[in-house]
């Protein structure tokens, strides 16, 4: 590659990269926050609020890779032409396929990990995530391991403990369960522990009773005990289905879903979803080339430059928005699969038309233009 293009490269690679690490970021602890709850109610650990929010980050990168491409790249153009090294180039020989040439390449390497993300990091990360929810929400001993603290690992379901020795025995046990508001039950023991059975989790009172109200006459009954085993296990989360979301399920699984139960509605919001993690991508060359028309195309007066940049980035808003609605009607009706592809492309191919058309002898001589001093008045 020519130098001027090799440096035009590295123009537009640190403002893309700085915007898709603000943009994650961003994006990413306001997603995080819906997990914090599981988390904390569930009794894990910080690592494990961290290793889900990893998890999350290859959907958000799917959305988030384009627009801060968009950015990035017209960043960095503005950036070149405002310190005049456009013209420069221009006057260097640099003709405008040869500036076209940076940007593109920069936007097919955007294209190609957003295509990683879309096609095979977001449905790992997505089961993942899942396989790892479930998991936690069965997992209601760890929920209850807060000691001096009332817990609620379950609707209905309070739990206290006094004291949570290093070897796993409990002291001053406290249950109570109010499923039944009429009926309900607390469990009171002076010692414990809990236990893994095949069957599930299991918390082993000794030396308790069980007080039950409620009742015609609403009195409390009161049941001393030895040793009572609390079912743990009906509290847990559901079960883990075979089932996978359309996020969750790998290109083959969406266009080729296999499974008896699988409607016809669901293929076609299946067929729908493989067809848009295909098209995603092509918006970053779309955005490429807007970019490219704003920066360049136009008079380089202070008001009309900054309206075509506004106009700019309005214009790539309305092309992304159009493609979303597109997700949702071809989820309904396959037919209109062909618009992930069209308004992309359709984008482009205008985009590149009015590129094209750019003079870039009349872009020198309204540079000289602008730099020859007005008139007094």
């Amino acid at each position: 590659m020519p130098r001027l293009s090799i440096y035009v490269l590295r123009q537009l690679a640190g403002p893309v990269a700085l915007f898709a690490f603000l943009l994650t970021g961003v994006v990413w602890l306001s997603q995080s926050l819906r997990l914090l709850d599981l988390v904390i109610n569930r009794g894990q650990s910080a690592p494990t609020f961290v290793y889900l929010t990893i998890l999350l980050l290859p959907s958000l990168l799917v959305i988030i890779l384009p627009i801060a491409f968009f950015a990035g790249a017209l960043f960095g153009l503005h950036k070149l032409s405002a310190d005049s090294e456009l013209v420069v180039m221009s006057s260097a020989g640099l003709s405008r396929t040869q500036l076209a040439v940076p940007v593109l390449l920069a936007a097919g390497a955007v294209m190609i990990l957003t295509w990683l993300c879309s096609l095979y990091l977001m449905p790992l990360g997505q089961r993942t995530m899942k396989d790892k929810v479930l998991d936690i929400r069965a997992d209601i001993g760890a929920a209850i391991f807060n000691e001096g603290t009332f817990n609620t690992p379950a609707l209905g379901l309070t739990v206290f403990i006094r004291e949570l020795s290093p070897d796993g025995h409990i002291r001053g046990i406290l249950v109570h369960d109010n499923r039944d508001r009429k009926h309900p039950i607390t469990y009171l023991a002076v010692s414990g522990a809990l236990a893994q059975t095949a069957g599930g989790a299991r918390l082993i009172m000794r030396d308790g009773t069980i007080e039950q109200g409620g009742g015609a006459e609403q009195q409390l009954s009161v049941l001393k005990f030895e040793t009572y085993v609390f079912d743990l296990d009906q509290f847990a989360g559901p079960s883990r289905t075979k089932e996978r979301e359309a996020s969750e399920r790998f290109l083959p699984e969406l266009l080729w879903p296999q499974g008896k139960d699988i409607t016809s509605k669901q293929r076609t919001q299946f067929l729908a979803e493989a067809q848009n993690r295909l098209a995603a991508p092509l918006y970053c060359l779309t955005f490429a080339l807007i970019a490219l028309v704003a920066v360049t195309r136009g008079r380089r007066a202070r008001g009309a430059y900054a309206l075509r940049l506004t106009g700019a980035a309005v214009a790539a808003g309305i092309i992304r928005i159009l493609g979303y609605a597109a997700q949702g009607m071809a989820a309904r009706n396959p037919v209109l699969g062909v618009l992930f592809y069209f308004i992309p492309l359709a984008g482009a191919g205008l985009a590149l038309a009015e590129y094209m058309g750019l003079d870039y002898g009349m872009l020198l001589r309204r540079s000289s233009d602008d730099a020859e001093p007005e008139p007094a008045t």
